[in-house]
């Protein structure tokens, strides 16, 4: 369980600001990530829209929903 978060985040961005971004193994990752989607069935989608009418509905209530004053 963890009981002080803040001491957490600030280990997390610590460790980030440490670490260097290496754009050929983020690729590497992002393509085995596809093929396992492929592996599992999920890419490529069957029928692109399926299922649109319903994302456009939530999209637009989110989108109008009243920010407080």
């Amino acid at each position: 369980m963890i009981i002080n978060c803040r001491k957490i985040r600030d280990f997390e961005k610590k460790l980030l600001k440490k670490e260097k971004i290496n754009i050929k193994r983020n690729f590497m990752i992002v393509d085995a990530l596809y093929k396992e989607a492929v592996t599992l069935g999920a890419l490529p989608l069957k029928d692109p829209l399926e299922g649109i009418d319903i994302d456009i509905k939530i999209a637009w209530a989110v989108n109008n929903v009243s920010k407080p004053a």
